[in-house]
């Protein structure tokens, strides 16, 4: 019996990532004993390696600005477990997550396949979001796509598909073009289908299967960057201008996205006003994606993890603090990664940024240790001038990286990104 919220993230974490598997039978009869609430809402699915987060929270903000009821299905979360569901931009509620986790776990353990973590929160949302009668669930894919446990939904009204590079290539494939293809499964006839900008060969597996599935593509337009600051950006796009309140060319090119999944939302006859298109992509937040904490000293936030984020790192630092700059070795790198990620290349990117490296250890079994992402750091780079060390802690590596001088930019995992969020912002912010 779950009585209380601790009760109900103990009984969830028992059934951790580590213990998950591909594959949406499961989900199915979880689902199905809870009544199939998932058949009586609407969804905006979206699939990607990154920016799939971004482009969710973007659609989201605009969907409430339009004035409709809206939930979000989030991962992973940062600070608070309640993050990853959400509604009208409020958290799910101790009391109800506990009365929910409750009715979820008398399912589950009547199963003779026990549904893994995601599974039961998945489970989770989707009885929340029809209880608080959600006129869209922006649903944000876990991993993969076809054998998601987010894929047990009918066709969603538009099935989206973020940037597609090389991550859990144990699970989804060991090429792009593989992994695009396992993406595409959440694909539906019944659904408009938009795509971020990808590279050739991810845009001809995503058009084949749009047209074998005789479903609409809708491609994001072209967006140009017209202002950048540290506080947020202008863009064009189609001859309309936007203030986008994230940072970075690559949330251009994913607000881009959106403007799509907008105008896929129209053709279908939701009423979306452009008021509330400019009001949402104005006022969206979604931390720790190049988020500066602090101006003066300025210090930089990113969950990025792979290499794919690292080039968009190295794009923002050359956009925004590097542009005059020949040396541009002028940061300072609180990183800390998880030893299943491809952290020579992130490194190897990251080189020419890099003046001080201070790394620390994420808080998950499999992070990789400090100490030894400093030794790695050291052997690629045996002359370098600047200091390469490890903490003991977070609160210790944000002291050591903010005693140097230099602009910090904390770095490589969204497992650390809540910690060093919180730690920060409470103790070492002096918000400007």
């Amino acid at each position: 019996m779950i009585t209380t919220y601790e009760e109900a993230l103990s009984y969830i974490n028992d059934f951790t990532w580590s213990k998950s598997r591909l594959g949406l039978k499961r989900t199915r009869e979880l689902l199905c004993k809870l009544g199939n609430p998932q058949k009586k809402l609407k969804f905006i699915h979206v699939a990607g390696t990154n920016g799939k987060g971004s482009i969710c929270a973007m659609t989201e903000r605009i969907l409430r600005e339009a004035g409709y009821r809206t939930g979000f299905y989030p991962s992973p979360y940062l600070e608070d477990f309640r993050e990853r569901i959400q509604v009208n931009g409020e958290l799910i509620t101790k009391e109800a997550l506990t009365g929910i986790t409750e009715r979820v776990a008398s399912a589950a353990d009547m199963m003779e396949d026990h549904p893994s973590q995601f599974e039961l929160i998945t489970a989770i949302g989707m009885l929340y979001f029809l209880e608080q009668e959600c006129d869209f669930v922006v649903l944000e894919v876990g991993m993969g796509g076809s054998l998601d446990s987010t894929n047990v939904i009918d066709a969603p009204e538009a099935a989206v598909i973020a940037n597609i590079g090389l991550d859990h290539t144990e699970y989804l494939g060991d090429t792009i073009e593989k992994i695009a293809e396992t993406k595409c499964g959440i694909i539906k006839s019944g659904s408009s289908v938009v795509s971020y900008p990808n590279v050739s060969s991810v845009m001809e597996i995503i058009r084949n299967t749009c047209k074998e599935k005789q479903v609409p593509l809708y491609e994001a337009k072209d967006a140009e960057s017209l202002y950048r600051d540290l506080y947020g950006q202008k863009f064009l796009s189609e001859g309309k201008e936007y203030v986008l309140s994230l940072l970075g060319n690559n949330q251009i090119r994913n607000a881009a996205t959106v403007l799509s999944v907008v105008e896929a939302l129209r053709d279908k006859g939701h009423a979306i006003p452009e008021g509330a298109v400019s009001q949402g992509l104005s006022q969206v937040k979604w931390p720790a994606r190049f988020e500066v904490l602090n101006h003066e000293p300025l210090f930089i936030l990113d969950g990025g993890h792979n290499p794919q984020c690292a080039q968009a790192m190295a794009e923002n630092l050359d956009a925004y603090l590097l542009a005059d700059k020949s040396d541009k070795q002028s940061v300072t790198f609180l990183i800390g990664m998880l030893k299943d990620k491809d952290y020579h290349r992130v490194l190897g990117i990251l080189k020419p940024y890099g003046f001080n490296y201070v790394c620390i250890t994420p808080d998950n079994t499999r992070a990789l240790n400090g100490n030894e992402l400093a030794d790695t750091i050291r052997s690629m780079n045996p002359d370098h001038p600047g200091k390469i060390v490890s903490a003991d802690s977070i609160k210790e590596g944000i002291q050591i990286a903010s005693a140097y001088g230099l602009p910090v930019v904390a770095f490589g995992s969204l497992y650390s990104a809540g910690e060093i969020r919180k730690v920060y912002s409470s103790e070492f912010c002096r918000r400007n």
